[in-house]
């Protein structure tokens, strides 16, 4: 029995002890931020719940009382033909997501200029499994849009509040 637990807990002991966490979000350094995005913003509302599981940055109802305001551009789907068969029919496409973002300090000062996130996936496609195939791009599509919230977050972690643009 005690070489059982020995055994059990011995490969959690070398992974604690070298340092080893799984990666997450610290908190971003400002006290308050505001969040200018498009109605209907995926990427925004994902970046609104992940601020608001952190709990440590308020959301402010505006940007004037807000110390940082992170602006989103129109987020862009796009679907493109990649490939077609021999009889010409789709065999795979490619689907896109791009926006843009900015993030300004309250006094307006620009902390991070525009950057545009564009993400890319292709998808084989297949007639005959409709539902399935429309179900797979309703989950890439979410992917990108997850990717894009986690990368706009990462950004945002490592500004500096009294630096401008890093």
């Amino acid at each position: 029995m005690n070489r059982r637990l020995f055994l059990a807990a011995f490969p959690a002991a070398l992974a604690a002890g070298c340092g080893f966490q799984l990666r997450r979000l610290e908190g971003i350094p400002f006290a308050s931020l505001y969040i200018d995005a498009p109605p209907g913003s995926v990427v925004a509302q994902r970046i609104r719940n992940t601020l608001i599981a952190n709990k440590h940055t308020r959301l402010a109802a505006s940007a004037g009382e807000a110390e940082a305001v992170l602006q989103l551009g129109q987020e862009a789907r796009s679907k493109t033909i990649l490939s077609l068969s021999g009889a010409g029919r789709v065999t795979e496409y490619r689907l896109g997501l791009r926006l843009t973002y900015s993030i300004s300090g309250k006094d307006g000062r620009t902390l991070a200029a525009a950057e545009v996130i564009e993400f890319n996936r292709d998808m084989t496609y297949d007639d005959s499994q409709l539902l399935a195939k429309s179900a797979e791009e309703q989950l890439l599509y979410r992917d990108m849009e997850d990717s894009a919230a986690l990368r706009i977050m990462r950004r945002l972690q490592s500004l500096r509040p009294g630096n401008g643009t890093s």
